[in-house]
């Protein structure tokens, strides 16, 4: 399997968008995103994301010139419009105005709408934390999960995540999906023909299996049950329902380039970390360091803080197949 810096990797996926119809700006954008989930061990949202995301652009799922539109319909509030475009480019317009305006105000806002997958969602929360905020972001996501005690999917996996600056060191970052895995988990076991474990999905009669091709045709198990069927609600709500976006039953696939654009949402909070408290960063280092100091224990994220390291420092390792299809795209 060839060995590619993540500059390569960079201009392998980029390349790849721009020859299938992204604009230069996208294509860069969307590129840096999967090539850092790649790194960061997440490969449910990293380079496997690029045949689908090209073909998607093939037939105007995605729009690959669309132009992201940020206006302030409230003083701390964005709105952005995707334009049913790659979600990356309306996040890196969020991050590009939030932490200022979370400074001025203590708290802000961006919703964006007309969107589309957005990837490995602890990373722009990780940026916001970096610049000083504590971040939230809610993202639905096609329906996969049934309400709790239903049998029609109308939750989508709807990720959300958290990060929270820590002084002169890496942010916490709390990354997960309302499902008990998530999905990219089961199409990764589809691409690899491996089987899943039972209790993760349903198939479409609402038994457990461990075909992940059942699994992608039924529905997904929700995390904690119950309480996580309430928790994708509240997701639904905030993402969707608040932005603008279409609810996940709604949304076509972001899996394939059948149908229309997804339009999905997401919503992102940024708090200033000083806002109510001068002194809560040195706080929160406090409980940090209450957990570090246990045997076994680690904060969230640091896995991938160390696989993010190896990948600078010795490169990513593509399946030949991957990288071929990647290279032969266009």
């Amino acid at each position: 399997m060839p060995i590619l810096s993540l500059a390569e990797a960079h201009a392998l996926a980029a390349g790849a968008f721009r020859r299938c119809g992204a604009s230069a700006a996208a294509a860069d954008s969307t590129a840096r995103a999967l090539v850092a989930a790649e790194a960061d061990g997440l490969k449910g949202h990293g380079l496997s994301r690029v045949p689908s995301y090209a073909a998607q652009l093939r037939t105007g799922k995605v729009v690959g010139d669309a132009a992201v539109s940020v206006t302030h319909p409230r003083p701390g509030l964005l709105a952005i419009d995707a334009g049913h475009g790659f979600a990356y480019p309306a996040l890196d317009a969020a991050l590009a105005e939030l932490p200022e305006l979370a400074r001025r105000q203590g708290i802000a806002a961006a919703g964006i709408r007309r969107s589309h997958h957005c990837g490995a969602a602890g990373r722009p929360v990780e940026a916001l934390a970096e610049a000083g905020c504590l971040a939230i972001l809610f993202a639905n996501t096609p329906a996969a999960m049934a309400p709790w005690g239903g049998n029609r999917a109308v939750f989508g996996t709807n990720p959300l995540a958290f990060a929270c600056p820590l002084p002169g060191r890496a942010p916490i970052v709390i990354d997960l999906a309302l499902s008990k895995v998530a999905r990219a988990a089961i199409v990764g076991a589809k691409q690899r023909g491996e089987a899943i474990p039972e209790g993760w999905a349903l198939d479409a009669e609402g038994r457990p299996t461990t075909d992940p091709a059942a699994a992608l045709d039924g529905t997904m198990v929700s995390l904690g049950d119950a309480k996580g069927a309430a928790l994708a609600l509240m997701v639904e709500l905030l993402a969707a329902g608040l932005t603008g976006g279409r609810f996940a039953a709604e949304a076509s696939s972001f899996l394939d380039a059948a149908g229309d654009p997804p339009g999905t949402g997401q919503l992102i909070l940024a708090i200033d970390a000083t806002a109510l408290s001068s002194d809560a960063p040195e706080r929160f280092a406090v409980l940090a360091g209450a957990i570090e100091d246990q045997d076994g224990a680690r904060l969230p994220g640091s896995r991938r803080l160390d696989l993010r390291s190896r990948a600078a420092r010795d490169g990513l390792t593509v399946p030949d197949a991957l990288a071929a299809e990647i290279a032969a795209l266009g």
